[in-house]
């Protein structure tokens, strides 16, 4: 059975920084606070980052979208952590709870992006699609290697969201960045693909590489695990 028991990877490029920050802000919550508030604020964070990315022909509310990413990040990142500091694991309970939320927060936040004037729905549907794809990997790995891989690449969930912060900053201040288009015609369809459109296609790209790759590695050392027996006569 998968559960929080699996070794987790975290190699990203903030893991050192982020795991201190984690523990001291865990040290500083209130007694009433517990992990699922705080799961509940990420999901809250995730409907606010929807929200501005919807509404974001107006680019004011990008910065809405930038105040979710923090409260998803301080939900999300802290609700597992509380429990570590608290000594208040429930493995089995955390596991389903915690993974389940998250696929839901991603789809919530990737639909809102497809929903706004900075990507193509069905871009952001093809990314939606990978990150659904690399987290059930992830969730076989944990129950056949015991591993809970959450970075690929020195990328992690929190990289993703500073990336997001600074690409919401940059198309408020440079206008163009957002009013970008490139247009062409392929296989006699035409096109006209935004900045973030060409974001989104090389993370989706990124992303099947990743888990392309893991998949033949993995595949290979679980077949010579488990060999095919031959019938004895």
């Amino acid at each position: 059975m998968a559960k929080e028991q699996s070794v987790r990877i975290q190699t990203s490029l903030l893991n050192a920084a982020e795991k201190k920050a984690l523990v001291w802000l865990a040290g500083k919550q209130p007694k009433w606070m517990t992990s699922d508030c705080l799961t509940f604020i990420g999901f809250i964070g995730a409907v606010v980052i929807a929200v501005g990315y919807a509404l974001s022909a107006n680019p004011a509310f990008l910065w809405l979208a930038t105040a979710g990413w923090i409260l998803n990040w301080y939900g999300d990142s802290l609700d597992g952590t509380l429990a570590r500091v608290r000594k208040q694991q429930r493995p089995i309970y955390g596991f389903f709870i915690d993974h389940t939320v998250d696929c839901i927060n991603e789809s919530i936040m990737i639909i809102g992006i497809g929903l706004s004037p900075l990507m193509q729905f069905d871009i952001a549907i093809m990314c939606l699609v990978a990150y659904l794809l690399i987290s059930i990997y992830v969730y076989i790995s944990a129950h056949l290697k015991g591993e809970f891989k959450l970075t690929y690449g020195k990328m992690g969930p929190t990289e993703l969201r500073v990336i997001m912060i600074i690409v919401n900053t940059l198309w408020f201040f440079i206008p163009w960045l957002r009013e970008t288009h490139v247009d062409f015609q392929a296989l006699g369809t035409y096109f006209s693909l935004s900045i973030l459109d060409f974001v989104g296609i090389f993370l989706f790209l990124g992303i099947m590489i990743a888990y392309l790759g893991s998949l033949i590695k993995d595949g290979r050392e679980y077949a010579e695990q488990d060999p095919l027996k031959k019938n004895e006569q």
